[in-house]
């Protein structure tokens, strides 16, 4: 893929299958437990099987090998594994591995998982408490001597220049939790089921770091999420309608770092993910216009806003508006806020049902859905449709 050029890999290859766990606090089971039940729902739904698998890809933070998890689900032998780094930015990104490989040849169904006991094992909330000697680190190192420790607390930084930017007011990212809670408390499958929230209970709601507030943030979840990719053409004599890969792209801005990008010279928009965005819109040959669903990543409420923005649905610092008038149906499984936090990879499963009719807060018409992944860190995104010739 080039930053200045359309690429040809739209249409190509297509998400046959989606399978999960229940999303909880507390699993009761370890990890590797969660992906294989995850990966075998997966292929229940393709109506396909472990011995039609010849590719995985999965994350770099997973302790779930993609060896290790073929072995459990009794696949055979494997042409391709890969794993993407940077977190939650990797969720799309895994779709394009995939996507890539039944494109060129190199495999024939691919797997993509995300696994993990996120709040009753490790908590990416809790922040750094211990880390090896790496460049990366080096970066942190700049941050954390003043007391920036956590994910909030990196996102609060740019979330207040925003404001202050802007002119505008923490109600602004209230917007985002509100729409959220909305879908979540008809999801039957999400954690905050039953529970919505008003702009009031947003207000009420503790501060975490300023301007952040507790429903600022989304979980901590404990599940899995497995999705399986093949051509199109096989697509189309599998049990369900084909979501179609019609662009996928990644995307690191310059002077990127992970979270603390703070040396660049505007802080009030995400360029990585601008980065995504023009890929996108050049590969599809789409407008935000043509977009029916948008499934936007929000471990953050500030970063759902400048995604918006950076895609062109709404100028700079009017994204609070466009959202509080639902001109765009955003996260209607109910996001990371509502639903769970996988790291992205359950917003790809909502996609798909969106796609499919299946949702439980279904779109009418629902022909193009924009998927996005990690804000803040190198991040990759996706736009998926129905097979026109199906």
């Amino acid at each position: 893929m080039s930053v200045r050029t359309k690429d040809t890999l739209g249409g190509r290859a297509a998400i046959v299958g989606i399978g999960a766990t229940e999303f909880s606090k507390d699993s009761g089971r370890s990890e590797l437990r969660l992906a294989v039940e995850a990966v075998r729902a997966a292929l229940d739904d393709a109506g396909l099987t472990p011995a039609d698998v010849d590719g995985m890809v999965t994350f770099t933070m997973d302790t779930s090998p993609e060896i290790t998890v073929a072995q459990a689900v009794g696949m055979g032998e494997l042409s391709f594994f890969s794993r993407i780094h940077y977190g939650g930015g990797a969720a799309c990104a895994t779709v394009q591995q995939a996507a890539l490989a039944v494109a060129t040849g190199v495999a024939e169904v691919v797997v993509c998982y995300r696994a993990f006991n996120e709040r009753s094992g490790r908590r990416f909330g809790s922040g750094v408490q211990r880390r090896e000697p790496s460049a990366e680190g080096a970066a942190l190192g700049w941050s954390l001597p003043f007391g920036l420790l956590t994910p909030a607390s990196w996102v609060a930084m740019a979330a207040q220049r925003y404001l202050h930017t802007y002119g505008l007011t923490p109600e602004a990212f209230g917007q985002v939790a509100v729409v959220d809670r909305k879908y979540a408390a008809t999801n039957p499958a999400a954690y905050f089921h039953g529970k919505p929230i008003t702009l009031a209970d947003h207000a009420a709601s503790r501060w975490i770091v300023e301007p952040l507030r507790l429903l600022d943030c989304c979980q901590e979840t404990d599940g899995g999420q497995a999705l399986v990719v093949t051509s199109v053409e096989r697509a189309r004599d599998l049990p369900h309608p084909p979501a179609v890969i019609t662009a996928a792209a990644q995307g690191a801005g310059r002077a990127q770092e992970q979270m603390t990008s703070y040396y660049r010279d505007d802080l009030t928009g995400l360029p990585e993910m601008g980065v995504v965005a023009r890929q996108l819109w050049r590969t599809s040959g789409l407008t935000p216009a043509g977009i029916d669903v948008g499934i936007l990543y929000d471990h953050f409420t500030p970063f759902v806003l400048t995604q918006l923005e950076e895609f062109g649905f709404c100028k700079p610092g009017e994204a609070a508006d466009f959202v509080a008038e639902e001109r765009l149906p955003l996260n209607t499984h109910g996001g990371q806020l509502g639903e769970a936090y996988l790291h992205g990879m359950n917003g790809v499963a909502e996609g798909v049902r969106q796609l499919r009719g299946t949702s439980v807060n279904q779109i009418p018409g629902a022909g193009r859905v924009l998927v996005t992944a990690g804000t803040g860190v190198p991040t990759s995104g996706l736009i998926l449709g129905s097979d026109d010739r199906g």
